[in-house]
């Protein structure tokens, strides 16, 4: 079986060509060996490759940016994802394409499922829904896999940026009223290495359980052995991000649960074992 990663060199996608490895003959392409912006690069590469599966994780995620530089979001996570989606069409390959829980609005109070109905409020969001909905009209051998608040080793990511910070002994403010599941990168990755094997569908991924950034934040001090008392708790208007974030958008596993997938574990043991790791890398 050939795998091929988009999006390689991002802590998702350093992860996916782990996780992949082991299984498979894998090519693991960064955006400067893929520009999936450019459709006939990505035809020619394909062609080339012949893979069975591409996993597609590269996508433009600076969430605020993409309310400056919307062009650039839509051509990347919506316009690179059917590029995409129709390279693999076009040799049988099968598509996993990464999605977010920014495609709902977060006016629910209850996790949200695979059936209910994408609303985003910001423009990642937007090009991210846009990007499925050109993924279900370009194949129907396709997972789209919605996650959250990711944390890995392979990049920048909220839990490394709060150990950064705690190291200063500084108060550090954090919003405390967005909801939504804190995701390990490894165990994202190993999920996705079950799910190809899966009937086609949305799947939504996720550690178990939610929390607020603000707890978010304390758990990681704690664990790390700094004050928790560092993080102070602050409103999503007070912080004044430039795009709107959904207030709750943890998600329910209501697919992994019809294909006898395991929920992944809880985000406090998956923060933990990844804070074990960093401080080791240290």
């Amino acid at each position: 079986m050939r795998i091929l990663i988009t999006g390689a060199n991002g802590q998702l996608g350093k992860e996916l060509t782990r996780e992949a490895k082991q299984v498979s003959e894998v090519t693991a392409l960064g955006k400067e060996m893929l520009d999936i912006t450019n459709v006939s690069e990505v035809k020619e590469t394909v062609n080339n490759i012949k893979p069975d599966i591409i996993v597609h994780s590269a996508a433009y995620t600076a969430v605020d940016n993409c309310e400056y530089e919307k062009k650039k979001a839509f051509e990347v996570n919506s316009l690179g994802t059917f590029n995409v989606a129709k390279a693999a069409d076009h040799v049988g390959a099968s598509i996993v394409y990464l999605s977010s829980d920014y495609i709902f609005s977060g006016e629910k109070t209850t996790p949200y499922i695979e059936r209910d109905e994408p609303n985003p409020k910001n423009i990642y969001g937007m090009s991210k829904w846009l990007g499925e909905q050109l993924i279900q009209s370009s194949t129907s051998k396709f997972h789209i896999v919605r996650t959250s608040w990711l944390f890995g080793s392979g990049g920048e990511n909220f839990v490394k940026t709060i150990l950064k910070l705690a190291k200063q002994n500084k108060e550090i403010k954090v919003v405390n009223d967005q909801v939504g599941s804190p995701t390990y990168t490894k165990d994202l990755a190993g999920v996705i290495m079950q799910l190809i094997y899966k009937k086609f569908g949305i799947y939504h991924v996720s550690n178990m359980g939610c929390c607020t950034w603000y707890m978010f934040a304390k758990h990681i001090l704690k664990q790390a052995g700094y004050d928790p008392g560092l993080i102070q708790p602050t409103t999503t208007q007070e912080f004044g991000a430039r795009a709107t974030r959904p207030a709750y958008s943890a998600l329910g596993h209501e697919s992994l649960q019809r294909e006898g997938i395991p929920d992944p574990r809880g985000w406090q043991e998956a923060v933990n074992e990844f804070i074990r790791e960093e401080l080791n890398r240290d």
